[in-house]
């Protein structure tokens, strides 16, 4: 690789750590290719990617950026799972932690927020953005739907009652 090679992965990696909702670092020392091929597609099925960078070129691209607290965590075979969604990358890094042993997470950051594998297990388990309009949308949805029926209860109370008038009268 020559120094214009290194300098535009530099500039990759620089845009990835600046435009990234959350970037998880992990240990993948043993896996197989086909292991891998199954985490970038599981990763590219939810949005987002992985990067097998080499560390110093990492370290470089990190100067200055919002999450440079994981530099500390680029040593030895590492590789970076990123996506825009602050969610994605970190779910599918955990779960795929929790299926193959010989990748460990060893952090990551969320935006200026440095986090350790508990971090990143937390932040795992944080709805997504959809799942959070989701439910915003039906908290929203609620009064309106209390307020239809406490307006439409007395009349069908009212209903019930000249039913079973009716009913008595019949009888």
């Amino acid at each position: 690789m020559d120094r214009a090679q290194k300098e535009q992965l530099v500039d990759e990696l620089g845009q990835i750590f600046e435009s990234s909702g959350v970037v998880v670092v992990a240990h993948y020392e043993g896996m197989t290719v086909a292991h891998m091929q199954d985490l970038r597609s599981r990763m590219r099925e939810a949005g987002g990617s992985v990067r097998v960078a080499k560390n110093k070129l990492a370290k470089i691209a990190l100067e200055g950026k919002p999450c440079a607290s994981i530099a500390d965590y680029l040593t030895g075979m590492t590789v970076l799972t990123y996506s825009e969604d602050p969610t994605a990358a970190a779910r599918i890094a955990d779960k795929y932690a929790k299926d193959n042993e010989r990748f460990v997470i060893l952090g990551g950051a969320m935006g200026d927020a440095a986090l350790d594998p508990a971090g990143v297990k937390a932040v795992a388990s944080m709805p997504s953005r959809e799942e959070l309009i989701a439910q915003i949308v039906s908290c929203l949805g609620a009064p309106a739907s209390n307020i239809a029926g406490a307006i439409g209860a007395p009349a069908s109370n009212i209903a019930s009652i000249l039913t079973t008038l009716e009913e008595r009268e019949a009888a």
